[in-house]
């Protein structure tokens, strides 16, 4: 992407491609107007470049004299538009080659194709919102359930920059005392004042590890509950999959080891993006495909925030249920025993003595498949895979930042407890305030930018 580069005009589809009744080219920049002059021609006559802002126009694009599509432009000028620049946005209609037709008329007049994310990038350079806001725009673009895109609306009305705004001034005022007893030592800070600063440090420190702790239910809220099913084979895993999915996505035979590779499908439960995986249900590989399958399935089982650990009800625990037992008593697991409209043999016991949490289903005939749903979902609530009240942290950089700004905070009252000298609490609080400052892009680097807007798409 260009570097800062805020002197051009910038044109992109902001519409998916493909068919459909209406497909939208964007413009801005300086010479948004000038270009729709260009090429836009208004049934009342006048040009583009003499519209009110936040008006629109119906009329014809057109390359010379010849008529490419009818069309409705919208102007919305500087500063008050989402880029803070003038913008003009052509709605044709959402063909292939219509969209093309128009976009390769306004690079022809003048206009650069944006980069990924540009124009986002640009409302952020402009000063309309901040880079935490900006980012909560993809958020809200690739949200999969209502909770998501809950967060991503909040954040990007500035829930979050509010919160990290507050606890930057409340730092700056600690950090303000401090630096005047540097700069003027004869002036020693009195105890009531240092006293003062530690309590508000520690209230800090504590309000910091509060939004740590309840992060990664915003993480999960905003990329999905990683969520693996797993047990021997033909235990159900995948019959239990088609039932959540409410639809047949992986093979059930009666043939033990169909499954061979790991199948991942999202779906939300009571709000909540689950990334359910399927795995191979091999235990012990015959061959390198089946040894491959169980890799595989170890890796996903390593990196999920849980655990569904199916067992067939109608038969005794086998080794193979053993071994898995003691692979996930440390993990968030669901206990579930399939096949309850069969006779049960299982050894109810020995699985309640590792597990909490143990629910009797019939994948096959659909039973207690919402006992199952609402306990996935209390795992995000309530329990251990992601505990916490809601808050507004869902991004993973986010959270490392101010982890980093609440260790350095951590580092300041230790060294007030030893009475080391002002200076080096100082440091750790001026540390600390450019974390802070790195999540609403108050300090940024033009990498950073890259890496954060190279994810948008092109129109936005």
């Amino acid at each position: 992407m260009p570097a800062n580069n805020l002197s051009d005009t910038i044109v992109a589809i902001s519409t998916p491609q493909g068919e459909s009744g209406i497909g939208i080219v964007r413009l801005s920049g300086r010479d948004a107007l000038k270009i729709a002059d260009e090429i836009f021609e208004p049934k009342g006559g006048r040009r583009p470049s003499e519209f009110k802002t936040y008006t629109t126009h119906y009329g014809w694009v057109k390359a010379q004299k010849e008529i490419i599509d009818e069309a409705i432009l919208t102007v919305m000028r500087a500063p008050k538009s989402y880029t803070k620049e003038d913008i003009a946005e052509i709605n044709c209609h959402g063909g292939i080659i219509a969209l093309r037709r128009v976009l390769g008329l306004v690079l022809e007049n003048g206009a650069r194709l944006a980069e990924p994310g540009e124009f986002t990038k640009r409302a952020f350079l402009n000063g309309r919102i901040d880079l935490a806001q900006a980012e909560a725009v993809l958020d809200i673009i690739r949200a999969k359930t209502d909770s998501a895109l809950k967060i991503g609306a909040e954040q990007l009305r500035g829930a979050l920059s509010q919160k990290i705004n507050k606890l930057r001034r409340e730092l700056l005022d600690a950090l303000t005392v401090m630096e005047a007893n540097i700069d003027f030592p004869e002036e020693e800070i009195g105890a009531v004042n240092l006293r003062k600063i530690y309590e508000k440090l520690s209230g800090l420190d504590c309000e910091l590890k509060n939004i740590l702790d309840n992060s990664r239910r915003g993480r999960v809220l905003r990329e999905g509950l990683h969520t693996v099913i797993c047990g021997k084979p033909n235990a159900g895993k995948s019959s239990l999959l088609n039932a959540l999915l409410k639809q047949e996505r992986s093979i059930v035979t009666p043939v033990a080891g169909t499954t061979r590779d790991t199948i991942e499908e999202i779906i939300d439960i009571r709000g909540i993006p689950v990334r359910i995986v399927d795995t191979a249900g091999i235990i012990e590989p015959r061959d390198l495909i089946e040894k491959k399958a169980v890799a595989r399935s170890q890796a996903q089982i390593k990196l999920a925030d849980l655990v569904i650990l199916i067992f067939d009800g109608s038969q005794r625990l086998t080794k193979d249920d053993e071994l898995l037992i003691r692979r996930l008593k440390d993990k968030t697991t669901i206990a579930v025993i399939n096949k309850m409209d069969l006779k049960q043999k299982i050894d109810l016991g020995r699985v309640s003595a590792t597990f909490k949490r143990v629910i009797s289903i019939s994948a096959k005939k659909l039973k207690n498949i919402n006992l199952l749903e609402e306990a996935i979902a209390d795992s995000v609530f309530k329990g251990e895979a992601c505990a916490g009240e809601p808050l507004v942290v869902a991004n993973l950089r986010h959270a490392q930042k101010l982890k980093q700004a609440q260790k350095l905070i951590e580092e300041a009252l230790v060294s007030l407890d030893n009475r080391l000298s002002l200076e080096f609490v100082a440091q750790s609080l001026k540390e600390g305030l450019l974390f802070l400052d790195d999540i609403t892009g108050r300090r940024f680097s033009e990498d950073l930018l890259d890496k954060i807007f190279s994810e948008f798409c092109i129109g936005k």
